[in-house]
């Protein structure tokens, strides 16, 4: 198995990318119009093609299989499967590239993982990036007889066995071994982007990551975050450089006339951009950003809007 990181962000980008609508009903997440319509294809498919029409680098699907009832007013039982609905998606969108943000690793064998994400990356012209992380519902994993005490272990062994799938056609596995098709269309390999922002998940960073998917991270603690992140590189892989990402504050391009979220960045394309270039000259390569809409239609006018306007004046 290879340390070589599999960068994919063009020298001197500053990409974007979005979490889909209407898939993932939580409070946390959700706008309230989302919510309202319970679980709507057509919202996901409009939102997803405008992305795909606006230069969004990504677009991005959750993970949960089962909420224990103690969570679900706050998070909902509705959230679609990433594999599937990322599946859906590659048929009907052809330049956005599909990322599961995050699966989580533990949940399934590191074949079956590998095995459905060469096979996206097969069906999609080579669009994967399989996002992966921890996870965090105790009781969803004990739904699943997984250990979650020993979820880090077993997202390290998720991620290393991924790796060596679709590092070479047949692998060992106990006394013989095994071949899977349907090989990736990227080479080396698709980039395996690694979520979370605990001292744990930049060290696993560090160690086995394409790139980062910060879960949480305020903007004030990126910069010590990315120094934490870099000095365990020079530990483990030195010279590595893995992509940098961060989920963005809440955006509405223009003024708006209603009451946004407190923290939102608002303002003329121009004092968008000026914003989010903050995070290019940090060293962050990709963005996640996250628009203030009221229906599918201001979503949608906002993603074009960023990406036709906003997008052009990103820079780091």
């Amino acid at each position: 198995m290879s340390d070589e990181v599999v960068r994919i962000v063009p020298e001197g980008k500053l990409v974007f990318g979005m979490q889909l609508p209407a898939i993932a009903q939580s409070t946390l997440i959700a706008a309230p119009w989302e919510r309202e319509l319970g679980s709507d294809v057509p919202e996901l498919v409009r939102a997803a093609q405008a992305a795909d029409r606006s230069g969004f680098f990504y677009v991005a699907v959750c993970d949960h299989v089962a909420i224990p009832r103690e969570l679900a007013p706050q998070m909902s039982t509705t959230w679609y499967d990433p594999i599937s609905t990322l599946g859906f998606l590659a048929a009907l969108t052809s330049r956005t590239r599909l990322m599961s943000n995050v699966l989580v690793g533990a949940y399934r064998h590191p074949l079956m993982t590998a095995k459905a994400f060469s096979t996206l990356d097969k069906l999609s012209g080579g669009r994967v990036i399989l996002g992966v992380g921890a996870g965090h519902v105790e009781r969803e994993f004990d739904a699943l007889e997984v250990s979650f005490a020993e979820r880090g272990k077993l997202l390290d062994a998720a991620i290393d066995g991924v790796k060596e799938a679709w590092g070479a056609e047949f692998i060992p596995s106990g006394d013989t071994e095994v071949g899977m098709t349907p090989r990736p269309v990227q080479q080396p390999r698709p980039p395996i982007w690694i979520g979370g922002s605990k001292p744990p998940a930049l060290r696993r960073v560090a160690a086995r990551g394409d790139g980062w998917i910060p879960q949480g991270t305020p903007r004030s603690l990126m910069p010590e975050s990315i120094e934490y992140l870099r000095k365990h590189l020079e530990q483990v892989r030195p010279g590595a450089e893995p992509e940098i990402g961060v989920i963005t504050e809440r955006i509405h391009v223009g003024e708006p006339d209603w009451d946004v979220a407190p923290g939102t960045i608002t303002g003329s394309p121009e004092a968008v951009a000026a914003s989010l270039n903050e995070f290019g000259a940090m060293g962050v390569s990709h963005l996640q950003v996250g628009f203030q809409s009221r229906s599918i239609d201001e979503l949608c006018d906002q993603i074009e809007r960023f990406g036709t306007e906003v997008g052009p004046l990103l820079t780091r």
